[in-house]
This record gives structure tokens, C-alpha cells and sequence, in this order.
């Protein structure tokens, strides 16, 4: 310390000779920052994850964190129709009014409802397996033949469903069900009619942030087909699942960490923005005469006069508070000035004063 303090007064000795024409005195000041910009939820929900900490230096348009969304997948292949939701609404509104969010109209697009009545009267032939593939034929002539799968039961077991998946059938016509592809007799599980598969019903919960599909797009089972948000958003504003830093300057505390729930407008992150960086510097009873607002400053970010980093700077406040524990009294003065990516917190700068002309 001691060493440190000799170094800069040496360096003051030294500078005092190097000051430009109208320089009055030197000051030592510190860069802090006069306020913090907030990042905040755009909607109620949950952190999903952040990518900076204090301390970290973010720039306008920054990605600084991001918002929990629940995705909704595609249950079955097909065709999507009546897209009712759009970006901004809430689901359950959209669902009491439509019945759904969107529906989709399955690939395979015929469902037999069949029973065991006309099975072959064997034991086996009474028991049905859901996801066991079956064989299909019309009792007609036997001129349409395909495939499928049963998918289910009624509620009172006296039915199951078969979802067709392969060859063409009539609307309401009859075919028997097999367990194997030559039809033999003994093979025959049952008998049903002929319908179109229903359109599929997709839901969801909260409010839909974000929309991927629209009437008539064909989608893989699995695909993704929106996102939704807990809560509500404005109207039909989707604001996004990514949290913008809208300032650039220096992270001074994550306020809500990865996991945490938030309310709409709760702030996630604080900024010292760099529209908001100063430099502080004490100044004595006696010099208080020698500076004033508006006042002109150099600020200089090196001890080394011929390798110093320079920028302009002017006085925009005195505190009226004396900020000295003991002593001479003491007051705070702060310097505006618009930095550089190599600035930052706490640093020591010297600061120059100049006579107001």
C-alpha cells in the first residue's frame, strides 16, 4: 500500500508538468455507475435458463435469459386443420370456444368399429389385443383387402377399433378381421363397419406464445406444433421466450435464478448500463471553488502518460452531503462520460479539471 501510494504520487508530481494548457488540478476518482437498467419477465412462468452472471459485460440485443415453454407435439401423422389459436391467446379461451386448439386429420383415414360376434369359435379368437395387427376384407366379394392396428375398446369392452392403415374401403361397409394375411377361417378375430377416422382434438394450457403450423401442413407424429406459457399475455402479443437485454453495459446481479417462477414484470436481471457509468471523485472544502457543474473534464485510464487511454467528460452533479468519516470535509463529484468495452467497474482513474471559460 504503501509502495502504491508513493508510485501515485510520483505519478501526480509527473502529470502535474504533462497537464494540457488550462489545467487546473488533478483529481483520483473510481468509475461506478449511477443506476441500474432491469431485465424483466415478459410473462408470469419459469426461468429456464440464464446465460450471464455478475459482473459479465452484455451488449444491446444480448440474450441473457430464457423462459420455461411447454411444447405441444403432434399425436398422430396427418393433415393439419382448423388452426383456431394464434399466437397471444389463451388456450383454454380458444378450446371452450372451438373444442380445440387445432385438430389433425390422421394419415390413416378410416377407424372400424368391430365386435367379436362373428369370430371363429375358437377361445383364442375372443381375446383382443390392443396394438396387435390385423388383416382386413370386406364380406362382400372380398374385392377390398388391407391392414391395421387395433388401437382400443369401448367403454363397456363390447367393441374395439381397428386403425386402417393400409388399402382403400367404402364408407359403411362391412369387413371381417384377421389374424393372419391368407383370411383362413379359423384366423377370423370379427366383424365391423367401416368409418372415417375422426379428426384428433390437440389442447394444451396457458397462453400460446408461439405458433409452427397452419391449415393444410402435413405433420409427422412428434412434430412440434406450438408452445404455450403459463399465464396470460397482452392480447395477441406473443413478446417471445428469450429475455433481451435492452441496454449494453455490466451485469450487476442476477436477481432470479434457472428454476425460479416469476411474476410478469419481475425483474430477472439488473445492468449498469453504460448511459448510466460515471466517474466519482472526492473533492475537498477548499477545492470546491475550483470545480462546478458543466464543468469540462479529461479522464484518463493510465498511469502511463504516453500510453494513457483519454476520454471526455463533464461534471453533471456535487453532492451537498459531506461523504468524509473524519477530517477536512468532503464531497462527491460525479463526471459524465461515454465509455469504451475496455471500461470497467471500480476502476482508478485520474480526472482533469479545467478552468470554465
Amino acid at each position: 500500500m504503501k509502495r502504491m501510494k508513493c508510485a501515485l504520487a510520483l505519478v501526480l508530481a509527473a502529470l502535474v508538468w504533462a497537464l494540457p494548457a488550462g489545467a487546473e488540478m488533478i483529481f483520483e476518482g473510481t468509475v461506478t455507475s449511477g443506476a441500474t437498467a432491469a431485465a424483466v419477465a415478459p410473462y408470469g412462468g419459469m426461468v429456464d435458463s440464464l446465460n450471464v452472471q455478475a459482473g459479465d459485460r452484455v451488449e444491446k440485443g444480448d440474450v441473457i435469459a430464457t423462459m420455461a415453454t411447454t411444447r405441444v407435439y403432434a399425436s398422430c401423422e396427418g393433415t393439419v386443420s382448423g388452426v383456431f389459436g394464434v399466437e397471444g391467446d389463451s388456450v383454454e379461451g380458444v378450446s371452450g370456444r372451438y373444442g380445440a386448439v387445432m385438430y389433425i386429420e390422421p394419415m390413416c383415414k378410416y377407424t372400424i368399429t368391430a365386435t367379436t360376434e362373428k369370430a371363429y369359435n375358437i377361445s383364442e379368437n375372443k381375446f383382443i389385443h390392443i396394438g396387435e395387427k390385423v388383416y382386413l376384407c370386406c364380406t362382400a366379394d372380398g374385392s377390398h383387402k388391407g391392414g391395421g392396428t387395433v388401437t382400443g375398446f369401448s367403454e363397456d369392452g363390447a367393441s374395439y377399433y381397428v386403425e386402417v392403415n393400409a388399402g382403400e374401403f367404402c364408407m359403411a361397409e362391412t369387413v371381417g378381421v384377421f389374424r393372419k394375411s391368407d383370411y383362413s377361417a379359423s384366423s377370423r378375430i370379427g366383424r365391423g363397419t367401416v368409418a372415417a377416422t375422426k379428426p384428433v382434438a390437440i389442447n394444451g394450457s396457458g397462453s400460446i406464445i408461439r405458433m409452427l403450423v397452419e391449415n393444410g401442413d402435413y405433420v409427422e407424429r412428434g412434430e412440434l406444433l406450438f408452445e404455450t406459457v403459463e399465464g396470460a399475455l397482452d392480447g395477441l402479443y406473443s413478446p417471445g421466450s428469450q429475455v433481451i437485454s435492452e441496454v449494453s453495459g455490466i451485469v450487476a446481479s442476477v436477481d432470479a435464478a434457472a428454476g425460479a417462477s416469476v411474476q410478469k414484470g419481475e425483474k430477472i436481471v439488473s445492468i449498469y448500463s453504460d448511459d448510466a457509468l460515471e466517474v466519482q471523485i472526492p473533492v475537498s472544502e477548499s477545492e470546491l471553488s475550483m470545480i462546478s457543474v458543466g464543468q469540462q473534464m479529461t479522464i484518463e485510464f493510465a498511469w502511463d502518460p504516453e500510453q494513457a487511454t483519454r476520454f471526455d467528460g463533464e461534471v453533471t452533479r456535487i453532492s451537498y452531503l459531506n461523504s468524509a468519516e473524519s477530517g477536512e470535509p468532503s464531497y462527491t463529484a460525479c463526471v459524465a462520460f461515454t465509455p469504451d468495452n475496455t471500461v470497467r467497474l471500480g476502476m482508478t482513474v485520474l480526472v482533469y479539471a479545467r478552468d470554465a471559460q
